[in-house]
């Protein structure tokens, strides 16, 4: 750093704040910055401006799945957001394992991060505790619940569930169901079926029908979990899945059989991915602010980072209705 200080004639406070917080420096003195790192092929040396500041600039982000694009939206928000600003996102999938979480957790508190987020509010007990005792902001994401351990952004996913559960109600179906996936690992979807239930027994006056198979959601666990509810419940004329992938399953599985949709069963998914407007027929969805969520956790870690006082909070980013043809 003081290699690059000399060649662009500023001091090496200079350089530290172009690297980490360009917009504290004005751009001539930011342009002669640059060129000399580019000149004498200069790269930060993270490790030591954490043992120097006490953190690093990492962001530990832990999510349930690399798979699903839900996650993938947030993750590509937040690094919108924090990049421009020095932090990196120092990555980890949990696989909905509570134990496999724990270790990320430790293994990342490890690297002095300046900031961890979650997914959810479910965590082993010796988590909870080990962020507790880390002093730095820790952000539980997608959900809305009590008992935070410090940030909440996300939404209701019992809203979510009673609002599929309406929507069926409302286009007149009333022998409807609930088809979820391994309900035990995925909390959300889980609470979904919940707020599912919770209208059938406020609205019809019976328990819900629910059939959640042990499987991971997909296209096809979706069309296993429509053939067994289907065998046990023939007479049913509307379904709310669990998310897309396992809605067009159903989708699938209707065609198969030669049942109509939405004439016969009307079917609403969760998630409103890509190929959800573009099915036959499109499939109505709820749909979660996927990116909302990462710019709203990347904005309150900044503001977090840049002034000590600022606290804790909680934002719900909402979700929204998309009726379409196949309910």
């Amino acid at each position: 750093m003081a290699d690059v200080a000399r060649l662009a004639g500023v001091s090496t406070s200079t350089v530290s704040r172009a690297l980490r917080r360009a917009e504290s420096v004005s751009p001539a003195l930011r342009a002669r910055v640059h060129e000399a790192v580019a000149a004498l092929g200069y790269v930060p040396n993270s490790m030591a401006g954490g043992l120097a500041a006490a953190r690093t600039r990492t962001v530990g982000v832990i999510v349930p799945s690399l798979v699903n694009s839900f996650f993938a939206a947030t993750l590509d928000a937040m690094t919108e957001r924090l990049a421009p600003r020095g932090y990196q996102i120092m990555l980890g999938n949990s696989a909905y394992s509570p134990e496999t979480e724990a270790a990320l957790v430790n293994s990342f508190l490890s690297w002095s991060p300046a900031a961890i987020v979650l997914t959810g509010q479910a965590h082993a007990r010796a988590t909870m505790q080990r962020l507790l005792g880390a002093g730095i902001p820790i952000v539980e994401m997608w959900e809305l619940g009590e008992n935070a351990l410090d940030s909440l952004v996300g939404f209701s996913h019992r809203a979510v569930g009673r609002l599929a559960a309406r929507h069926l109600l409302d286009r007149g179906r009333r022998r409807i169901a609930f088809v979820g996936a391994a309900l035990d690992e995925d909390r959300r979807a889980a609470q979904r079926s919940a707020g599912f239930a919770e209208v059938v027994r406020e609205q019809l006056g019976r328990p819900a029908v629910v059939v959640a198979l042990p499987q991971r959601a997909s296209a096809a666990t979706g069309g296993l979990a429509l053939a067994e509810l289907l065998a046990r419940h023939p007479d049913v004329d509307g379904v709310a899945f669990s998310n897309d992938a396992m809605a067009l399953g159903g989708l699938f599985e209707c065609q198969r059989r030669g049942i109509g949709v939405p004439a016969d069963l009307a079917l609403v998914g969760f998630g409103d991915l890509d190929f959800a407007a573009w099915s036959t027929p499109a499939l109505s969805t709820i749909r979660p602010p996927r990116r909302e969520i990462g710019l709203a956790v990347a904005d309150h870690l900044l503001q977090r980072f840049d002034d000590p006082h600022a606290g804790p909070t909680t934002i719900d980013v909402g979700f929204e209705l998309v009726p379409r043809a196949s309910s």
